[in-house]
């Protein structure tokens, strides 16, 4: 196996990987792992002899080192990332260097944070005639947003929206929210390491949202759900399973 194995490990509970993720993972000979963010728990996978690096203590060339010299080696070498490195994964700059080089890879797709928080609170996204979109973004911090994608302007769709990376900055997060169009009223929850053991829930409105978080103090590994769907008074049915909506596998009734 002549390439780089990129793993989704999931959002945090060691069961969550897919089985192709831990296989891949069983047989690896170097893994290298986001130290800072992944559950150690993921670890116990590996074989005893598997070579491991933290990447949270390296910079890329080095970790770039690993990985060439690993494949040149025939060794199996995965990068194992939390959740799934498809957001804010720091991916592809590594894939662009690994063409350079011509090194093949391939990638395991993993139950992202976004997903395993949806889960946590038991709430669909997306509900007929409340939001039928999920917008994912982040906050503008050392890394630049573009403008046209601040949190104030795409608050302006009032979509379910999930924001990355969020907590840290909670109360200008908040303040956007409502300057683009959330009213104060607006359910927002916040889930702290979901799936985790230490899993927190924090539940409330855009006007009393940063106090609850900050007396939980969650500054870190948090994402921030903002949207009606999270408290529907009232929505409609999805037509899949409404008897009298036909559909290619079934009539409906009269």
């Amino acid at each position: 196996m002549n390439k780089v194995i990129f793993i989704g490990a999931g959002s945090g509970d060691p069961e969550l990987i897919t089985l192709k993720g831990k296989k891949w993972l069983e047989q690896a000979d170097i893994v290298i792992y986001t130290g800072s963010l992944l559950n150690p728990q993921y670890l116990k996978y590996c074989k005893t002899d598997a070579e491991l690096y933290d990447s949270a203590k390296m910079g890329l060339p080095e970790m770039l080192k690993i990985m060439i010299n690993g494949v040149k080696a025939n060794k199996r070498v995965v990068r194992l990332h939390d959740g799934d490195p498809s957001f804010y994964g720091a991916i592809q700059e590594v894939m662009t260097a690994l063409d350079s080089e011509g090194i093949e890879y391939s990638r395991i797709p993993g139950i992202s944070c976004l997903l395993g928080g949806a889960a946590a609170l038991n709430r669909e996204l997306t509900l007929p005639n409340i939001s039928q979109t999920v917008i994912i973004t982040r906050p503008q911090g050392r890394t630049p947003v573009p403008e046209a994608e601040s949190i104030q302007k795409l608050a302006a769709h009032q979509a379910t929206m999930v924001i990355f990376l969020g907590t840290p900055h909670i109360a200008r997060v908040v303040e956007d929210l409502q300057t683009g169009g959330y009213p104060k009223d607006t359910p927002c929850q916040v889930v702290y390491k979901a799936t985790w053991p230490e899993q927190k829930i924090v539940k409330g409105t855009l006007k009393d949202i940063v106090e609850k978080v900050k007396a939980q103090s969650i500054t870190e590994t948090a994402l921030i759900f903002v949207g009606k769907v999270l408290d529907p008074q009232a929505y409609d049915f999805s037509k899949l399973y409404d008897p009298k909506f036909t559909t290619g596998f079934r009539k409906g009734e009269e």
